[in-house]
């Protein structure tokens, strides 16, 4: 899908929408291209994580490896910093 177009991102959310239906919300939270996999414990996690990068194959979207982080403890998600145990702050942006 050419990313010129002025709806593109409403478009590309729909698609992860779809492609992530029934565990959205459950184990995955999606915003555009940004997908956070969160579970309680390690094995948990391995099946949340295999079923996620399934669908993600089977719609034959594509992951960038170097923009990808697995098994952070806390990771930034859309502005704030959320940690393991759910606990989150917000992260103020850059002066430049």
């Amino acid at each position: 899908m050419p990313f010129g177009l002025c709806n593109a991102p409403a478009t590309f959310q729909r698609i992860m929408q779809k492609v992530l239906a029934g565990v959205e919300w459950r184990s995955c939270f999606v915003y555009i291209d940004d997908v956070l996999v969160a579970s309680k414990t390690f094995e948990e996690h391995l099946r949340h994580l295999r079923e996620v990068l399934t669908r993600l194959r089977f719609a034959n979207l594509r992951l960038k490896p170097k923009k990808c982080a697995f098994l952070k403890p806390q990771v930034h998600f859309l502005g704030h910093m959320i940690s393991a145990q759910g606990e989150f702050s917000q992260i103020l942006p850059r002066r430049r």
